[in-house]
C-alpha cells in the first residue's frame, strides 16, 4: 500500500456511524450520518471510524444529512468551523434554535463560536453534505442542549459522564461506577451567549465574498487564486484576514485553479489538509501523482515536496487547513 494512500480519504468511500451521538433516534435527527476523517472528533459511540488517526492539531470530520434531517442544539470546547461541500443548510443558535438563524450555500464558510448553542439542519431538496474543523487534538465532549437529554430518553438511549452512549434496546446497562450524564443546568446554559441573525451573518464568509488574489507568498506568478477564509492577516503567506480572525488553533485558505493553472513543488512544515470542493486537482507527492475529486481529503506529509495543478475540464476549488493560526511562508 502506497504511503500516500494511507493519507487519502476519498468521498466514496467514506464510513459513517449513523448512531454516533445521544440524538440518533429523536426524530428529525435519525438519518444523520457523522464521519471523523482525520482524529478522534466528539463521537459518543466508540464503533465510530476513524479513517486517519495521526494528530494534527485539529480534527477533521463530515456529516450527511438528508432533506430535513435536524442536528440537535448543542455547544463545543473547540472552535468548529463547517464548510458547505453539498446542498443548502440553516445553522441556528440558541438552546431551542430560535435565537438566530441563516442560511449558506455551497462553498460558503461558518465558524461558530464556542460559547453558541447551535444546530444545523439540509433545508435543500438533496442529500447534503458538511465538511467540517474542529479545533485541537482532542475536541472533547459535546455539551447537549437539556430537551436533547429527554428525548433521547424516550428512544432508549443514555449518556454517560464518561462521554459513552448506552442503547438499552439492545440490552446494555449502565457500567458499574458510571454515572449517567447529567441534563444540562440553566447555569450551563447562562454562560452562552445569546445573538441575533446580524450577529450571526458575521461568522460567515460567503464563497461569492472570498478574498482572492494570485500575488501571496504561494501564488505569486501563477494564474491560481488564494483567499484566507479562517484566521489573522498572514504576513509570510502575504494574505490579509477575513472577518472570521479570531484564534482557532488552524487557518482556512482557498485556492481556485482554472484550466491550466498550476502551483510548483514546495515544502511546508506544518500540517496541510487538502479538501476538494469543485473540480479536480492533480497533486504530486515527493513525485508521486494523486488525482483528487469533489469531497475527497488528503493530508500531505511534513516537509514532503508537493504541487497542485488543476485536472479535468472545470475550474477547482480547494480547501486547505493548516496547523497553526497562522502558516509559514511555502518553501519553493
Amino acid at each position: 500500500m502506497s504511503v500516500l494512500s494511507e493519507r487519502l480519504v476519498r468521498y466514496e468511500e467514506l464510513i459513517p456511524c449513523r448512531n454516533a451521538f445521544i440524538d440518533t433516534r429523536s426524530p428529525g435527527s435519525d438519518q444523520k450520518e457523522n464521519f471523523t476523517i482525520i482524529g478522534p472528533g466528539v463521537a459518543e459511540n466508540p464503533d465510530q471510524h476513524i479513517h486517519i488517526a495521526i494528530p494534527h492539531g485539529f480534527n477533521i470530520g463530515g456529516a450527511r444529512q438528508p432533506p430535513g434531517c435536524l442536528n440537535s442544539q448543542h455547544s463545543h470546547l473547540t472552535e468548529e468551523v463547517f464548510v458547505v461541500s453539498q446542498g443548502s443548510w440553516h445553522f441556528s443558535t440558541g438552546v431551542d434554535g430560535s435565537d438566530a438563524v441563516v442560511r449558506l450555500e455551497e462553498g460558503d464558510i461558518i465558524s461558530i463560536p464556542m460559547d453558541l448553542f447551535r444546530g444545523f439542519e439540509n433545508v435543500g431538496e438533496g442529500s447534503g453534505y458538511l465538511y467540517a474543523v474542529l479545533g485541537q487534538d482532542d475536541p472533547g465532549r459535546v455539551l447537549w442542549a437539556p430537551q436533547v437529554f429527554d428525548m433521547a430518553s424516550d428512544y432508549g438511549l443514555v449518556l454517560l459522564e464518561n462521554g459513552g452512549l448506552v442503547d438499552t434496546t439492545l440490552g446494555q446497562q449502565i457500567p458499574d461506577g458510571v454515572a449517567p450524564m447529567p441534563k444540562t443546568s440553566a447555569e450551563q446554559i447562562a454562560q452562552h451567549r445569546v445573538i441575533d441573525d446580524k450577529t450571526l451573518e458575521q461568522c460567515v464568509v460567503r464563497v461569492s465574498d472570498f478574498s482572492f488574489s494570485n500575488d501571496t507568498a504561494l501564488t505569486k506568478g501563477t494564474d491560481v487564486l488564494e483567499a484566507p477564509l479562517i484566521g489573522p492577516a498572514s504576513l509570510d503567506e502575504k494574505l490579509g484576514e477575513t472577518k472570521l480572525n479570531w484564534s482557532h488553533g488552524f487557518c482556512v485558505r482557498a485556492l481556485k485553479f482554472k484550466a491550466g493553472s498550476f502551483i510548483a513543488g514546495h515544502k511546508r512544515q506544518e500540517e496541510e489538509v487538502v479538501f476538494v470542493q469543485e473540480g479536480s486537482i492533480k497533486m504530486h507527492i515527493n513525485g508521486e501523482a494523486l488525482i483528487l475529486g469533489k469531497g475527497d481529503t488528503f493530508t500531505t506529509p511534513i516537509g514532503a515536496t508537493r504541487s497542485f495543478a488543476q485536472h479535468g475540464d472545470d475550474t477547482a476549488l480547494v480547501y486547505v487547513t493548516r496547523r497553526g493560526d497562522t502558516a509559514k511562508a511555502p518553501e519553493f
